[in-house]
């Protein structure tokens, strides 16, 4: 039995507890939103908050998130995450769409520990997120616009 919280609820789960913990997200709780791109911990469209720092869900063991908090992108609801949220969708960054759950939860860790990021502090936070369709000036646009936004 493995015990965490999720997106702010108490979870149990008997499973393996040497699990990924993306595969107990996605087919045990059927939070869909963390996706599976290359498992093993490169591409960052798995990319879940522990205790509040971006992690690999596909390479994290569910005993690793014993007692501790994670939140996916089910589970983002305050100011910063809206403002990411408002700015991507402004500026129109996803094309495919595959990655953004993973390049917003990146983003929302970064803008808590760097409100005004430069360029070159996006580009290190997100430089394990991979984006097939090669967005990266919007990504990097919509942290800019989702600082802003957050200062207003």
């Amino acid at each position: 039995m493995v015990s965490f919280t999720l997106n702010g609820k108490k979870t149990e789960l008997d499973v393996d507890p040497e699990m990924p913990l993306l595969w107990a997200l996605r087919d045990h709780l059927h939070l869909t939103g963390t996706k599976y791109g290359c498992g093993v911990a490169q591409c960052g469209a798995c990319t879940v908050h522990l205790d509040g720092a971006p992690i690999r869900a596909c390479q994290t063991a569910l005993s690793d998130v014993e007692g501790a908090r994670v939140t996916t992108i089910e589970g983002t609801s305050d100011k910063t995450a809206e403002a990411v949220r408002a700015a991507w969708l402004a500026l129109d960054v996803p094309q495919c769409g595959y990655c953004q759950s993973g390049q917003i939860m990146s983003a929302i860790a970064l803008l808590k520990e760097t409100p005004k990021p430069s360029d070159e502090d996006i580009d290190s936070a997100l430089s394990g997120n991979l984006c097939r369709c090669a967005t990266y000036h919007r990504i990097r646009a919509a942290v800019h616009d989702a600082s802003r936004r957050l200062e207003a």
